[in-house]
């Protein structure tokens, strides 16, 4: 049998150390869940979307788009603007052109935006939340309408489908007031047509109180 010395006293961590080390376990495990959840499928629905009316909205370029055919910034702009026109809308041409006069205040693509994919988001924080504050303290923006991503997707055997999903976040406080995914007609291709359809869905869904 061997005998090892022990030391004169064991330099074990206090409790409120291991309490620490305990929570941020306990956080890690947290964001590991998070970063496994399952992806927003069609019919993804968190909120309900606000009565835009009266408001002045900034609208996004898509933030990603994935094998679709045609232009998915101005089908969104077509969509909204024949629903919506008690909406004073922001479109991503006149946000530009406010950003080149403010080199380096914000961007319009490329948005930090990955956090949509892995769970519920009830309110954005930085970097996310400075750059849209700060965008639309320069165009007088109360409201974010952020197209995150437009994609063509197999439907079974009548050919694709576009899916779009996108987020409306208050800009002064960073809540999320919807977020969901649409998907459009099937079509025998991801032609024009089948973007269009998509895109008509999500304009619908948005300015569900108008009758247009």
């Amino acid at each position: 049998m061997l005998n090892f010395p022990l030391p004169a006293k064991a330099n074990l961590p206090s409790p409120s150390v291991l309490r620490r080390a305990g929570a941020c376990a306990s956080l890690c495990l947290l964001a590991a869940c998070m970063g496994r959840a399952a992806a927003p499928e069609p019919g993804t629905s968190q909120g309900t979307p606000p009565d835009l009316r009266g408001s002045r909205v900034m609208v996004f370029p898509f933030q990603d788009a994935r094998g679709v055919d045609g232009d998915a910034d101005a089908e969104i702009a077509f969509g909204l603007r024949d629903r919506g026109p008690e909406v004073t809308w922001i479109f991503p041409t006149r946000l530009q052109e406010v950003l080149d006069r403010s080199p380096g205040m914000s961007r319009i693509r490329g948005l930090p935006v990955g956090v949509f994919s892995t769970g519920e988001v009830r309110r954005v924080g930085d970097p996310l939340y400075g750059e849209l504050r700060r965008l639309g303290a320069l165009v007088d923006g109360e409201v974010a309408l952020i197209p995150l991503v437009v994609a063509a997707q197999p439907a079974d055997s009548l050919g694709v489908a576009v899916r779009v999903s996108a987020a409306v976040i208050h800009v002064r406080t960073g809540r999320v007031l919807w977020f969901g995914m649409v998907e459009g007609d099937h079509h025998e291709t991801a032609d024009p047509a089948t973007l269009a359809s998509a895109v008509d869905v999500l304009a619908r869904t948005l300015l569900w109180y108008s009758g247009r």
